[in-house]
């Protein structure tokens, strides 16, 4: 089934049903919203995305696959998690963390203590919060040389 909604970076959009994610538990302070699209920053090929409310258009959250900019990035998932997203491969698993998007660029922050866990084949997903970790829920996302080496 195909679906109109209404996008804060994009206006309207089709969507097919299949396409939602959800989030059975909501995304933390945002109980209440459960369904939601993961979108393409850009036309081009980017480590970005957009995860967009499918109910509420000013909702949208710029995310951002952690491995490109932290490549010794490591994500458990605990056993409550492996079953209450039904994850039978580990292939079907995609990591994304949300970013705190600043101006200039290089002020942009990404939380890697609490990254969005989706499993694409059934498009379940959820936050978690990784306790015992070495990770912040504002790292740098580039150095300033990362981000001058980008613009060559």
């Amino acid at each position: 089934m195909i679906l109109q909604i209404e996008t804060k970076y994009s206006g309207i959009i089709e969507i097919e049903e299949k396409q939602i994610i959800h989030f059975s538990q909501g995304i933390p302070s945002f109980e209440d919203e459960q369904a939601f699209i993961l979108l393409p920053f850009s036309e081009e090929p980017s480590p970005f995305y957009i995860l967009q409310s499918v109910h509420t258009p000013e909702l949208a959250f710029v995310m951002a696959n952690p491995f490109p900019f932290f490549p010794d990035y490591k994500v458990e998932l605990s056993d409550g998690t492996i079953e209450q997203l039904a994850v039978e491969e580990k292939d079907d698993v995609a990591i994304f963390t949300m970013l705190t998007v600043k101006d200039p660029f290089e002020q942009t922050t990404t939380n890697l203590r609490g990254p969005v866990v989706i499993n694409s084949r059934n498009q379940k997903a959820k936050q978690i919060l990784l306790n015992d970790s070495e990770y912040d829920t504002r790292h740098r996302l580039l150095t300033k040389a990362s981000a001058q080496a980008g613009e060559a």
